[in-house]
């Protein structure tokens, strides 16, 4: 292995870190979150479990998202704006549909 390397994944470990807890806190979520729902569903209907529960996984989601965006080690700081503000796009657009909702 190139000498090198080590420094290079040195630079990604806050990044694995922060991905690795951060997929199994989510995934224990989601269990909570499902099973949760899944005891309403006979008395809700659909588009009221898709308007008040599913924005609550992917909203955590979205945090994820950003802080392994911020984490990551970034050559220019333009790459990031430009991630982060398409993030944020979307997170209107689905803001938008929830309130269409």
């Amino acid at each position: 292995m190139h000498e090198g390397a080590p420094l290079v994944l040195k630079e990604w470990s806050d990044f694995y870190v922060i991905a690795g807890s951060s997929a199994a806190a989510l995934t224990g979520l989601m269990f909570v979150v499902i099973t949760l729902v899944a005891g309403d569903r006979a008395r809700t209907a659909s588009d009221g479990i898709s308007t008040f529960s599913t924005p609550t996984v992917v909203h955590f989601c979205a945090a994820l998202l950003v802080s392994l965006v911020l984490s990551a080690p970034w050559r220019s700081l333009a790459h990031l704006g430009t991630l982060l503000a398409f993030i944020g796009l979307w997170g209107v657009g689905y803001a938008l549909l929830l309130m269409y909702r």
